[in-house]
């Protein structure tokens, strides 16, 4: 290299800047690390929240969509008691006839055959839809059976005890659709 070429590498050396030092303020990373710290521990309490409401959303939305599966099940195990309460009336004649035709056997055993098929076919709808006809004679009286029509002194039976049922009792899945109309022992 000739003097004139160490000329200009040291005015280039020259005009480039010293590299800088790491300097750091004590203070200001200290700052800046609670302020990290501070600003985490937020974060990490809207986390928890929003968690715990999270959660707390997702049950109320599992309770409330059980409710309604059960509301929907129970309305369509009910839904056919009006129509149920209809044939019951149907029933109740065709077990008159049956007892009116017992009398006269003789000469209307086909009639009652035919009565007696179609009480039984009846009576296997009733099942099928969860009616069930309850008989509570010789039972203790039960106000959320049956309603007493008649009264009847009776020295060989208690007090209270259902004598003669009047009308029959049903229900439907266990919730009373009809109260049996009884005679009790006075």
């Amino acid at each position: 290299m000739n003097a004139e070429d160490e000329k200009i590498e040291d005015e280039i050396l020259e005009e480039q800047p010293a590299p800088a030092e790491d300097v750091t303020d004590e203070a200001e990373t200290a700052e800046d690390e609670a302020t990290a710290a501070d600003d985490k521990q937020k974060l990490e309490e809207d986390f928890n929240k929003l968690k715990n409401d999270y959660i707390r959303l997702y049950a109320e939305m599992d309770n409330m969509k059980k409710r309604n599966q059960q509301e929907t099940e129970k309305t369509i195990k009910f839904a056919v008691s009006s129509f149920a309460k209809e044939l019951l009336g149907v029933a109740d004649n065709l077990e008159r006839a049956i007892s009116a035709m017992e009398n006269n056997k003789d000469s209307c055993a086909e009639l009652l055959k035919g009565v007696e098929l179609t009480q039984h076919e009846l009576t296997k709808v009733f099942e099928k839809f969860g009616i069930k006809r309850f008989n509570h004679i010789g039972q203790k009286f039960d106000p959320n059976f049956e309603r007493v029509v008649q009264e009847v002194e009776d020295k060989k039976a208690e007090a209270g005890v259902i004598l003669a049922e009047l009308q029959a009792g049903y229900t439907i899945h266990d919730r009373i659709l009809r109260e049996a109309m009884v005679v009790v022992a006075r």
